[in-house]
């Protein structure tokens, strides 16, 4: 029978072809790909197999004479920087044996060299393994290019990321003017649910037909039959190709095994994504610890505390970082997988426990404490560990979580995110009483630079928001912007006035604010596309925020085309307070309604003919249409990202409405808050760099 573990194993399946031919090999890998191995086992498993080194895929690397074979491993189509880099390494080495791995598969390199026609063989890699030997200086010499879908990171039990995909975010009104700009005007798009994937820009059709010969790949190897589903333009289109995929047709009839999925734009709701009201550890240290360099997902752990090293300016590059993953550990996975799907208090006490029970099962002078869990008590028994080698190692795993909780629990930037909690929470109550524009008028007090703007020290506190804090709420707002009473009828035109004049107003302040920042956070340095502040001028700024602005206004409009799933808020009744109903709790009630209502926003997309065949006769007889819920698998994949607390969700959702359904969740990313407006403002959308 399928299970959810069936998908999760998939991944290290994959690897496996990779470490079948690493033996003796020096590796070269990118980012990418470096990421998803990062979660399948790591580098271990790349030395476990015998290779001899792994290096960064770059021009700058190269091999000595004793070093005969090369393994690269790239998430990128064969063309471009990509030649050139492999080309550059293998002239500055002696290679005889070369192999390539790329995650880009055969048919969709066909399509990226505008070929169309069904052709035999693999002609594209066969031609690249011609050009190796060619390089390699010796037509003789072996060189192997092939395949592999190492896109998939399992980063929990109850999560399958995509880091390969780690930008692909669904389109905004803002990328709907810049397609419509190049079509004639009979031609033009009314709005993102009617764009097709053939209208998009060429990179962002690789891209898509990329992840869906992924996905196809998973069902292959699972021997699955999918029904797919979407809910929001970007998922229609991913879900459409996947059931247009020339291999799955065949699979599909041949399939022993059963699964739905359900394809859900991040777009949907925006809401949770900038939310401060997850409960949530994981969340919590993936937004203050700072990202492993490369990585999309995990975060750089501080091992000093399990040294004797004292803290100096350098302590930090004697020591490399501990990190999130740890796949070779089974208690610390655990662990993990609590800190991820539990109450931040309850996640907290697990990491107590664990330990309390790690330091117990290694005889160490533990002093027992009851009540609430600081950071200095874990602190205190994790550096029990410094005294034994063989410890520190068993428990090696456990320690960087323990690490990791505890730094995140004394960092100086959590106390901001109570901060943001109680703005949000201030902000539907008025959305419920006012209009949008008094609404919005409530955030401009709020900006004012850090230390205040006339030399005073007012929002000098740790407390107090900065400027990713004030670009996450102003995110908060708009996508709740339809959910605030509506003006007067008459004054319509008049607050149409009204919000352009404080929309003018609110741009000038928070360039001001990020101005006077005497450092740029990463947001800030994406936005602006300045380092420093030395290289930021005023005009810079402005012009980065009033872009920013452009998309703020369409953010409420993501929901239009939907029927019955149109609102993400649900008002105060004057007994309970205003509160945000989470999008993704609202499709899962739909598809675990015990009476099987068919809810017309989830949109079957695996049907074809049939589909249509079934919609014609339903006009005047009763027809059976496949529904999420008809099998015992459900995988979600969300487009554009997934954050911690809606991990938590679903399985509570799961755990109350349907405890014998399985549900695996996939998604491009694990979000932080500040993904989102990097996501939003700074990410080419209809130009991933897949193609590159």
């Amino acid at each position: 029978m399928l299970t959810a573990e069936d998908f999760t194993r998939f991944p290290l399946q994959m690897w496996e072809k990779v470490l079948s031919k690493v033996k003796k090999a020096v590796v070269f890998m990118d980012d990418k790909c470096a990421e998803a191995l990062h979660w399948n086992g790591g580098t271990a498993a790349l030395l476990e197999a015998g290779a001899r080194n792994l290096k960064q895929f770059s021009s700058f690397e190269a091999c000595g004479a004793n070093e005969p074979k090369a393994v690269f491993v790239v998430s990128t189509l064969l063309k471009g920087r990509t030649v050139d880099i492999i080309k550059d390494i293998i002239s500055l080495s002696h290679f005889q044996y070369c192999v390539v791995f790329t995650t880009v598969a055969h048919s969709v390199h066909l399509l990226a060299n505008n070929v169309t026609a069904e052709m035999e063989g693999n002609p594209v890699f066969e031609q690249f393994e011609e050009k190796l030997c060619e390089w390699m200086g010796n037509m003789n010499y072996t060189a192997e290019v092939m395949h592999v879908p190492l896109v998939f990171a399992p980063v929990s039990q109850q999560l399958l990321l995509t880091p390969t995909y780690a930008h692909l975010f669904p389109l905004l009104s803002p990328d709907l003017e810049t397609l419509n700009a190049k079509r004639p005007e009979k031609k033009r798009f009314g709005s993102l649910i009617d764009i097709d994937v053939h209208s998009v820009p060429a990179e962002l059709q690789i891209e898509i037909r990329s992840l869906t010969s992924a996905l196809n790949a998973m069902f292959e190897a699972t021997g699955t039959r999918e029904e797919s589903f979407a809910v929001g333009p970007m998922s229609r289109i991913i879900a459409g190709e996947l059931a247009n995929h020339p291999q799955a047709k065949n699979r599909r009839k041949t399939a022993p095994n059963k699964a739905s999925i359900i394809f859900v734009d991040r777009t949907m709701d925006l809401t949770g994504a900038v939310g401060h009201h997850g409960d949530n550890l994981a969340e919590k240290i993936l937004t203050v610890l700072k990202p492993l360099p490369g990585h999309v997902t995990d975060v750089q752990v501080d091992m000093l505390e399990l040294t004797s090293l004292q803290r100096t300016p350098h302590s930090q590059n004697t020591l490399a970082p501990g990190c999130l993953a740890q796949n070779q550990s089974p208690v610390a996975q655990t662990l993990w997988e609590a800190m991820l799907t539990s109450k931040h208090k309850e996640a907290v006490m697990e990491v107590r426990r664990q330990l309390v029970e790690a330091a117990s099962k290694e005889k160490l002078p533990i002093k027992m404490s009851m009540g609430r869990v600081t950071p200095e008590q874990l602190c205190s028994y994790m550096q029990l560990f410094r005294s034994s080698w063989g410890a520190l190692e068993s428990h090696c795993g456990v320690l960087q979580l323990g690490l990791a909780a505890a730094q995140t629990l004394r960092h100086p930037d959590l106390p901001r995110w109570d901060s943001c909690l109680a703005f949000e929470r201030l902000l539907l109550q008025a959305l419920g009483d006012s209009d949008f524009l008094t609404v919005l008028k409530q955030l401009l007090p709020l900006m004012k630079p850090r230390g205040g703007g006339d030399g005073s020290a007012s929002r000098s506190r740790e407390d107090e928001c900065g400027p990713d804090e004030l670009i996450l709420l102003l995110v908060y707002l708009y996508s709740l912007a339809d959910e605030a009473q509506p003006a007067h009828p008459n004054a319509e035109e008049d607050e149409e006035e009204e919000l352009e004049k404080l929309e003018r107003e609110l741009i000038g302040a928070l360039t001001f604010v990020i101005t006077r920042e005497t450092e740029l956070s990463p947001l800030l340095q994406k936005l602006t596309g300045c380092a420093n502040p030395e290289e930021l001028t005023t005009e810079r700024a402005h012009s980065s925020v009033e872009d920013m602005f452009e998309t703020l206004r369409g953010l409420s409009h993501t929901r239009d085309h939907l029927k019955q799933l149109r609102s993400v808020y649900t008002a105060s009744d004057g007994v309970h307070q205003a509160t945000y109903r989470p999008f993704l709790r609202q499709i899962l009630e739909e598809v675990f309604h015990p009476e099987r209502v068919e809810c017309p926003d989830i949109e079957h997309m695996s049907g074809g003919l049939t589909d249509l065949l079934k919609t014609g006769f339903s006009m005047f007889m009763k027809v059976s249409r496949p529904h999420p819920s008809d099998n015992l698998v459900l995988l979600l994949f969300l487009v554009g990202g997934v954050t911690p607390s809606e991990l938590r969700l679903v399985k509570e959702v799961v755990t109350t409405h349907k405890p014998g359904m399985q549900v695996l969740v996939l998604s491009t990313r694990l979000l932080r808050p500040t993904d989102v407006p990097e996501l939003l403002f700074t990410t080419q959308r209809l130009a991933p760099d897949i193609a590159v």
